[in-house]
């Protein structure tokens, strides 16, 4: 019994009161942290949904938001919270677009999942990462360090990543693959380096979430994902410090009161059509939230069990995804490939990013090599690469005018593709992020946009904008 009591963590009690910092009048947004890691792969997405979970089991109403443009962390987040969660990145956003998508979360306190190691950003830089968006957004840092392998070790990398700090918000520590006999001298160490050790996480074999893909994983390629959160609880629940977290998440300052944004074309009676399914999953929330601000309705489908766009839209959206994967599904329903082939053609706005673009093509080799029929709207066919064709933040400058913006405009986005196509993309000339490589991306015109590169409402309105205005153009031609 004592050798439990000395490997559990300090439990400091709090009184549920906030810090003077957010009892500020006017102030919104709920207690926060933010889960860093060392690097990808350290246990990051693992502690994020353990903690979400332990929450909701303690009786909380947590929410959760993901730092950059990944799609697939906040699949976990929401299959563990039963609601969609949203995406902060400062590469696509100001200071204040963060702050006021915080201000909106409701909850009793917001979990929010750093990316890659912490100080990880656009090329060798820190910009758009979690280091820079916990300046930000002045949310305190809980720094998970893998210590697989290492014993002391660990406290050298801890103290690196102080070091580094340019401003102090590591304010919490948590140990992942850390022997319990390890965690008292650890945890002393570590808080006369002036941090919270906050816990650990001995190896729970179990509880391992499969990776796929440079560790990103859709949620439903994941067998017993339940029961996983919970053999994963029933050991942090005596291996966490729940209440230093509490507390810890109440000292991030509240915000004051950020007015909603008053821009933009009046979408009211604008119906826009989303792919929504298994092949079409990687969709930002935020992108729905930012249309829904402008009175727009949002109509899902599914292009592998439906045999129509939903009656009545304005526009389309064809997601991202794992078309390859349903490559003889979507192949199957031939009454689906020629509704989008006529709409896209008879003139309805189009975006169609990664997977969605890859579905208007007229052919798509699968995961097993074989060559499937898709929507037939472009000209080639998408095929699998050796290995990860293009990943990382983009800028594209618009060679004509077309959908979203005129030439010579500019658009910020993301790639993250193993497929190609055999078109020649003209519509935009890309930049690499802190770098220096240029290509040419994207097919486009005046109805339509199509190309692997994702785009993120908030950080592109003025593209978002001219989107929701050809919807509403598109409407009134249908209806008369």
């Amino acid at each position: 019994m004592k050798n439990r009591e000395e490997n559990q963590p300090v439990r400091t009690q709090t009184d549920g009161t906030c810090s003077p910092k957010r009892q500020m009048e006017g102030a919104s947004g709920c207690p926060r942290i933010l889960i860093a890691g060392t690097g990808s792969g350290c246990g990051k997405t693992t502690l994020t949904c353990g903690i979400l979970y332990g929450l909701l089991q303690r009786g909380l109403h947590p929410c959760a938001c993901k730092c950059g443009p990944d799609y697939i962390d906040p699949m976990f987040h929401s299959r563990v919270l039963g609601v969609e969660t949203g995406n902060l990145d400062s590469f696509f956003t100001d200071r204040e677009t963060m702050r006021r998508l915080l201000a909106r979360e409701k909850g009793d306190l917001c979990v929010i999942e750093g990316v890659m190691g912490y100080y990880d950003g656009c090329g060798f830089t820190e910009k758009g990462s979690a280091s820079e968006i916990a300046a930000l957004t002045e949310t305190p840092v809980i720094l998970t360090v893998n210590a697989r392998g290492m014993s002391r070790s660990v406290l050298a990398v801890l103290r690196g990543f102080l070091a580094a700090q340019t401003e102090q918000n590591i304010r919490g520590v948590i140990f992942n693959q850390l022997p319990a006999k390890l965690y008292p001298d650890i945890r002393r160490e570590a808080e006369a380096m002036g941090v919270r050790a906050l816990g650990y996480l001995p190896r729970i074999p179990g509880a391992a979430f499969e990776s796929r893909k440079l560790g990103l994983v859709a949620p439903d390629e994941i067998q017993g994902f339940r029961k996983k959160l919970g053999l994963l609880y029933e050991t942090m629940r005596e291996t966490i410090d729940w209440d230093s977290i509490l507390a810890l998440a109440k000292e991030a300052p509240g915000f004051a009161c950020i007015p909603e944004e008053k821009d933009g074309p009046d979408g009211r009676g604008v119906k826009i059509a989303v792919a929504k399914d298994e092949a079409f999953c990687f969709l930002y929330q935020d992108n729905l939230e930012f249309l829904k601000a402008l009175g727009c309705e949002i109509l899902f489908f599914s292009p592998l069990r439906e045999k129509e766009i939903p009656e009545g839209a304005d526009a389309l959206i064809l997601n991202g995804g794992y078309p390859e994967l349903h490559a003889a599904a979507l192949e199957a329903n031939t009454a689906m490939r020629q509704a989008v082939s006529r709409a896209v053609k008879d003139g309805m706005p189009v975006i169609a990013e990664c997977g969605g673009f890859m579905y208007l093509h007229e052919r798509l080799q699968g995961e097993d090599g074989k060559e499937y029929g898709m929507a037939g709207v472009l000209h080639g066919e998408c095929h699998k690469t050796s290995g990860l064709a293009r990943f990382g933040y983009i800028t594209m400058e618009a060679e004509k005018d077309n959908l979203l913006c005129p030439a010579g405009g500019t658009l910020k986005a993301h790639e993250f593709h193993y497929y190609d196509s055999t078109l020649l993309p003209d519509a935009f000339t890309a930049k690499k992020t802190g770098g220096s490589a240029c290509w040419k991306a994207g097919v486009a015109d005046k109805r339509m946009y199509a190309g692997f590169p994702h785009l993120y409402f908030y950080g592109n309105k003025e593209a978002a904008y001219a989107f929701v205005r050809a919807a509403k153009e598109y409407g009134h031609r249908a209806g008369i």
